[in-house]
């Protein structure tokens, strides 16, 4: 009789590493200011699913929440959607992004196609925050308006979002490969009065003058009052808009020396707008609030990703997916971010692992396309580069299959921890990810998330286990959309996620709870065909594709527009 071998992490956290994790301090703290004792990371997630005020006042006590008023109650009610999470209490996302800083260490490093790795310091970062608000208050601009921004992966994207979000000011921006179109159709919705542009942008060695684009999308918005216009694919200022034009030079010239100011907001106050695809329709505006995000990137950076004060954080993205946001909030745990903008293949593929030596860049953030492929162009970058300061490579964007968790144990270090992480616009942050207590294992991301009780539902909604079902969550998160953009009632927000499981929230993914607890993403559910009653998402779909060489090619080097 065969017995069925027991398979083993590809790797497990040191006793060191775990006792030292931010993780392991809160639990500490738990069982000093509210006599909970946990034996494990399940146990800790359990009480947090079940007790989901008790862990959400838990972790507002724990981190350093800089309030301007006292919060009533956690929420005033449970039921989905429609949670109000900490009524009454006032606070400030972009406050927080400015109290992070750790004496000695840059608040940015940037690198692009054009220009080699520099530094960028709280002071001058400071400065050209307050340089900005100056700016927008001048203009007129008030808590609640709208600024958006044009704009690559650069230093002065961070700056506005500080300046805009310090003020009570609503940010939202847009990749400069973004067609004209496509950012009007989004920025339109939310009526912005100020935009903040480039002239264009570099990718895979080419540039792209994107002024014409700029005009017409500056025509599009009627509600606009001022452009502030960074000229950065050349030096030239010219650029003939419909609108006042305000160059961020002189913006910097004409600041006075007055200082940041902090306008504080209600917990719900909305922070940025996202969007959605716009695969099946206008884009969604989806509207998230300063205390929502500000608690679940506190309780994701912290405990799921263990950054420190100090460490030096990277994830490739654009302005134009959420993972930039979340890159920006690094700076309120005390680590530098590393920006970098350009193409991940220009020259080669080693581009981003020379960065991170550079850099010396402890968490590393990518895609699943991209390391796999580094994978088929058979890449080993650990014998290209020193990365000894890597502790960690997160992964998401789409599942990342068994091979990508091989390669980067064969191919980029064995001690290192692999995050592999699932969560999206809709919160910005992960539903499910990483956890510095818990072993690797192959093709499985480690946990579900603090605070976030998801489970598999089978056809009759039934929680099942080690088994394909539908991701529910069952509770209310408190970095849940406050709204959609223009849906008064509530009715687009209601179908995009509570339509299936009243007062439940489908987020439209298949997934399974391991045994183990971990969790394995098959890929989008409203997407998977039913071949013979076996489902095959979109995760096995993209795997057969990849497998096709030509095909393989377009997806791993599709070019910009």
């Amino acid at each position: 009789m065969n017995q069925k071998v027991e398979v083993q992490p590809l790797w497990s956290p040191s006793e060191e590493m775990a006792q030292e994790s931010n993780l392991r301090s809160f639990m500490r703290w738990l069982t000093v200011t509210r006599n909970l004792h946990f034996q494990d990371y399940h146990a800790l997630w359990t009480w947090s699913v079940t007790d989901p005020q008790g862990f959400w006042e838990a972790l507002w006590d724990y981190a350093p929440v800089i309030t301007h008023s006292p919060y009533s109650s956690v929420w005033d009610h449970e039921q989905m959607p429609g949670t109000r999470w900490f009524p009454g209490s006032t606070l400030n996302y972009g406050e927080h992004l400015l109290k992070g800083a750790v004496p000695g260490n840059p608040a940015i490093l940037f690198q692009s196609e054009r220009q080699p790795l520099q530094e960028i310091h709280w002071s001058e970062l400071r400065k050209q925050v307050a340089a900005l608000q100056q700016q927008l208050v001048s203009l007129g601009l008030q808590s609640g308006d709208r600024v958006v921004a044009f704009l690559p992966n650069i230093p002065e994207a961070t700056i506005g979002l500080i300046a805009c979000s310090s003020l009570g000011i609503i940010w939202s921006s847009c990749s400069p490969d973004f067609g004209a179109g496509s950012v009007i159709e989004r920025f339109a919705q939310i009526e912005p009065k100020a935009i903040i542009t480039v002239d264009g942008y570099s990718y895979n060695g080419k540039s792209f003058d994107k002024r014409d684009i700029v005009k017409d999308i500056v025509s599009a918005l009627p509600t606009l009052e001022a452009a502030i216009f960074i000229p950065y694919l050349t030096s030239d200022p010219v650029l003939l808009l419909e609108t006042n034009l305000i160059l961020w030079s002189d913006m910097l010239a004409a600041h006075d020396g007055r200082e940041i100011q902090i306008h504080p907001v209600p917990f719900d106050h909305p922070l940025w707008v996202l969007y959605s695809s716009g695969t099946t329709g206008k884009p969604k505006a989806i509207t998230h609030s300063h205390g929502g995000v500000l608690l679940e990137h506190y309780k994701y950076l912290w405990f799921h990703n263990d950054v420190k004060p100090g460490e030096r954080y990277f994830w490739f993205s654009t302005t134009g997916w959420m993972m930039w946001n979340f890159v920006q909030a690094n700076l309120m745990v005390g680590a530098t971010i590393v920006l970098y903008d350009g193409s991940p293949g220009y020259p080669d593929l080693g581009v981003l692992w020379r960065l991170a030596e550079e850099a010396s860049v402890n968490h590393f953030g990518t895609s699943a396309p991209y390391i796999l492929a580094c994978l088929k162009a058979g890449m080993t970058p650990k014998s290209l580069v020193n990365l000894q300061a890597i502790r960690s490579i997160s992964s998401t964007g789409s599942p990342l299959p068994p091979e990508g968790f091989r390669w980067i144990y064969d191919a980029v270090g064995e001690n290192i921890w692999l995050c592999s992480m699932s969560g999206g616009t809709d919160v910005c942050t992960a539903f499910v990810g990483g956890c510095p207590t818990l072993p690797v294992y192959e093709g499985e991301i480690q946990c579900r998330a603090l605070g976030c009780a998801l489970y598999a539902w089978d056809d009759e909604g039934q929680a099942v286990e080690d088994q394909m079902g539908e991701m529910v969550i069952t509770r209310p998160m408190p970095s849940m959309p406050v709204f959609f953009w223009n849906d008064p009632d509530g009715s687009k927000y209601r179908s995009s996620y509570f339509e299936d499981f009243p007062g439940f929230w489908r987020h439209g993914d298949f997934i399974k709870i391991t045994k183990r607890g971990g969790v394995v993403i098959y890929g989008r559910s409203d997407a998977t065909l039913n071949r013979h009653g076996v489902r095959i998402g979109t995760a096995e779909i993209y795997r057969a594709i990849d497998l096709i060489e030509d095909i393989r090619g377009c997806i791993n080097h599709q070019p910009r527009t």
